[in-house]
């Protein structure tokens, strides 16, 4: 059975769709743009819009029962694929500060424009062990 996923944690779904789903042994994000839950601020500079992505999914799959430990796919669209070096990064680290036992397998692309103009959007799917 299918259940929403929903934290107060993460930025609101702006249109048809849900934070997450939790199919039981996975759960799906949908992609998190870096709005602050609390403030609604986005950051400009690329690296703190990559942490607040980054925090975003974390928290809903911390309502889900879950940690970054569990992402074993992420997905990540960037608006400049020149800022690809610099988001590497900043989600390598993220990734070993939350000692994940591996990096997950992972996607990048570029796409033209992303909702509020951000400059990345992440999603990730984590599975229960």
């Amino acid at each position: 059975m299918t259940k929403v996923i929903h934290t107060e944690n993460a930025p609101a779904a702006i249109g048809p769709y849900v934070q997450a789903v939790d199919l039981g042994n996975m759960v799906l994000t949908s992609g998190q743009i870096p709005v602050n839950p609390q403030t609604g601020e986005i950051p400009t500079d690329i690296v703190k819009q990559t942490r607040q992505s980054l925090n975003n999914v974390k928290a809903i799959l911390e309502q889900a029962g879950l940690t970054v430990g569990d992402i074993v796919k992420t997905t990540v669209f960037v608006k400049d694929l020149n800022d690809f070096a610099t988001v590497n990064a900043e989600y390598e680290a993220f990734f070993r500060e939350h000692n994940h036992p591996s990096f997950p397998a992972r996607s990048c692309v570029e796409v033209a424009r992303l909702p509020k103009d951000v400059g990345l959007e992440i999603e990730a799917i984590a599975v229960r062990k």
